[in-house]
This record gives C-alpha cells, sequence and structure tokens, in this order.
C-alpha cells in the first residue's frame, strides 16, 4: 500500500464513494440495481482507458468474437459492475436472512467434509460475479472464514470495506509479512481461507500459469498454504441469474498434485486454480473485471518465471 499523501482527488473519491453507499443503501435493490446498471454504462462511456483495455482483453480471450459481440459484451459488463456497486451499498446494511434470500448456496458439502475431518480448506476464487456477496453469504452459511485482503492507500476506505467484508464473521488479514503465518494459523485452528488469485498484482510473490492460453502472473499463495497444510483447494464462484438474484457454488476440491518438488506442485496447483476461474469466466464473460490489467507481466520481462517470496505469499 502506497505511503503517499492523499490528494484532493482521494477526498472527492471518498465522498463521491460515501453519498453513494449512503444514498443507495437504503433503497431496494430492485430500485438500484437498474440504476446502477445505467451509472455503470455511463462511466464506462466516460473512461477511454478502461473501455480500451476491456476490450483488448475480450480479444486476447475471446479472439473469434467479432465487433458487434465485443461491444455487446462490454455493454452488459458495464450494466454488471454497476449493478455490483448497488449490491455492495445494500450489503451495508442487509441482515443476514435478506443476504441468504439474495443468495442460494449450493455444495456446503464439499467444505463441511475437511471442517469434519479437523484440516481446515483453501477456497480461491476471482473477481467473479459478485465476490462480495459470496464472502457474506458464507459467512451467513456459517463458514469460519479467514479472508486475505489488500489493504487500500484512504484508511477511511479500507474501513469502509474492512466493515463490509467482517459484516458477518469473516476475518480479514491484510497482506505483507505476518500475513502467511496468520493464515496457517487459522487453518491449524480448522477456519477456511479465502483468496481472490485473479490479479497481477504487484509486490505479490506468483508463478506463470496460462490464463485463456497465454501466460499470466498469478499469486501462488492459496496453493503454496494448502499443500503446507494438507488441506483442500475448493474452487467457490458466485454469478448473477436472470432475475438478478445470485447462486454461490463451492465446487468438489482440486486434485491434489502428484509427488514432486514443492515448486512444481505448488505451480500445478496454481494452474488448476486458475483453469477453474477461466471456466467460470467463459461460462458468464459479462461478470468479470476485463478492465484489469491481467496479462500485464510476461515471462521473459520477469526473473525468470519462477517461485519468490513463498513465505509470504497471500492474495488480496
Amino acid at each position: 500500500m502506497s505511503e503517499r499523501p492523499l490528494r484532493l482527488r482521494d477526498h472527492l473519491l471518498y465522498r463521491a464513494i460515501v453519498t453513494f453507499l449512503s444514498g443507495a443503501g437504503r433503497l431496494p435493490l430492485g430500485v438500484t440495481r437498474p440504476v446502477g446498471a445505467q451509472v455503470g454504462a455511463l462511466v464506462m462511456a466516460l473512461n477511454a482507458r478502461d473501455r480500451r483495455r476491456s476490450r483488448d482483453h475480450l480479444r486476447i480471450a475471446f479472439p473469434d468474437l467479432d465487433e458487434r459481440a465485443v461491444r455487446e459484451l462490454l455493454r452488459r459488463n458495464a450494466h454488471h459492475v454497476g449493478m455490483l456497486l448497488a449490491e455492495v451499498a445494500w450489503l451495508l446494511q442487509a441482515t443476514p436472512e435478506e443476504v441468504a434470500a439474495q443468495c442460494t448456496i449450493t455444495g456446503l458439502e464439499h467444505v463441511q467434509r475437511p471442517l469434519d475431518a479437523g484440516t481446515g480448506a483453501v477456497i480461491i476464487t476471482g473477481h467473479c460475479g459478485n465476490w462480495e456477496l459470496l464472502n457474506a453469504r458464507l459467512g451467513v452459511a456459517g463458514i469460519p472464514l479467514t479472508v486475505a485482503v489488500r489493504g487500500m492507500h484512504d484508511p477511511r476506505l479500507d474501513h469502509i470495506a474492512t466493515t463490509l467484508r467482517s459484516r458477518f464473521g469473516a476475518e480479514m488479514v491484510p497482506r505483507g509479512q505476518d500475513a502467511g503465518r496468520r493464515l496457517l494459523a487459522a487453518l491449524a485452528a480448522n477456519r477456511v481461507n479465502g483468496l481472490l488469485i485473479d490479479q497481477d498484482i504487484k509486490d505479490i510473490p506468483g508463478v506463470f500459469v496460462p490464463f485463456f492460453g497465454r501466460a499470466a502472473w498469478t499469486p501462488f499463495g492459496a496453493a503454496s498454504l494448502a499443500l503446507r497444510r494438507g488441506c483442500p483447494v475448493l474452487p467457490v464462484f458466485d454469478h448473477r441469474l436472470a432475475d438478478g438474484r445470485h447462486l454461490a457454488e463451492i465446487h468438489p476440491p482440486l486434485p491434489e498434485p502428484p509427488p514432486g518438488p514443492i515448486e512444481e506442485r505448488i505451480t500445478a496447483l496454481t494452474a488448476d486454480a486458475t483453469a477453474a476461474i477461466e471456466r467460470q469466466v467463459r461460462d458468464y464473460p459479462e461478470q468479470w473485471v476485463w478492465m484489469h490489467r491481467r496479462w500485464r507481466r510476461q515471462p521473459a520481462a520477469a526473473a525468470g518465471g519462477t517461485l519468490s517470496g513463498e513465505g509470504s505469499a497471500v492474495a488480496g
């Protein structure tokens, strides 16, 4: 997290977010979702950089799409992002019963088995659907969740995000030197680690694995934690349904890599986890963050593309 002083734009952004959250959070989702969709479309129309990046990344992932299909996906994606923000505002005031009514969850048996065995588990997910709603729904289901997070530059926004993510029982672990130890301790206490691993983040240890057929620098903390603890890795994703409600799906555990050097096993498990995210994005391409620079680093520009900093391998 940068140590630069807050600037005028930081204060303006904070005020805009607080105003939006306080206003939208008081309204029913049936009102705020359509409004959010239009706001998302407006913001994307005004944001040439993100619009260009999203288009470029869709071309990488789906090279066979014609221009009309790309434009339609961009339109739906902008609506999705706007609705996601409206849902986040609602989550700040929603009750557990309301969260359960808005998001059905399946596959709880896959996480209950390792909890019954006392091993804990590692959940991997991506910025698919509404990942904040997914966090809330897992908490409402009674899963003892410990989530690795990135801190924000503005401590006021960081406080809002922490308040949102911990409302339904999740424990937050900020990335840093102590994060790996705290996450391992949570697993030893039979908790469930939750990590987002679908972004190329500076200063996060990672490894190159395929994502839509192209090398992508990917945090390997989830794989490292699971292999060190001997617990399963569960892909878990949320997506929005046609009626606006959501479905959270806990998938069966990924297969354990075959015996071999630990670096190879971590890479193999990270690749399998990334392949699960790719499948989710292919199924619901309008519900992913295409504006993120997922392929920002490439192997030729990295120090050999090898594992580094394993002890603090934490994704946020």
